[in-house]
């Protein structure tokens, strides 16, 4: 038995039967459904102009920079959902669609409402143009990350 049988989780697939996704497999689709998601949004984020801001989490002001450092957060951030929840994914794509969106919607909250005003010194949970424009840009992430890893989990199962 390889590595991955064993860190297996049993889940329940769309026929109710249980069934478990290797941990290779939630890992492959962490990594590629939030590299997908976070390229979309990445994108986004360049055309408002808030790679920089991104980059200040790291001592930089390098639009580069930011990019590099949002890449990695979408993948840490994808991986945090498929390694618990790939059998959240595991039903139809309008239904991975709805889980990624509203997973979007949860780091919307904890990211630019929370954590990132929190460790720049600014008022937390603002609400104004820049922030729903960011909520856009999580539900576009999630919804992508989503369906990405869902179409994963669904051919290497």
């Amino acid at each position: 038995m390889t590595a991955d049988h064993r860190a297996t989780t049993p889940e329940a697939s769309p026929t109710g039967h249980t069934t478990s996704t290797p941990m290779s497999v939630r890992v492959v689709a962490g990594v590629v459904g939030g590299l997908a998601g976070g390229v979309v949004f990445g994108m986004l984020m360049a055309m408002m102009g808030m790679l920089a801001m991104i980059a200040s989490l790291v001592g930089s002001t390098s639009a580069g920079v930011g990019f590099a450092v949002h890449l990695v957060i979408s993948v840490l951030i994808g991986l945090a959902l498929t390694i618990p929840g790939a059998g959240l994914l595991s039903g139809s794509l309008m239904k991975s669609a709805l889980v990624g969106a509203l997973y979007g919607m949860l780091w919307w909250v904890l990211g630019p409402l929370l954590i990132m005003p929190a460790m720049m010194g600014m008022p937390l949970f603002t609400l104004d143009g820049s922030s729903l424009a960011s909520l856009m840009g999580h539900v576009v992430y999630g919804v992508i990350l989503g369906l990405v890893a869902a179409m994963i989990i669904r051919r290497r199962r």
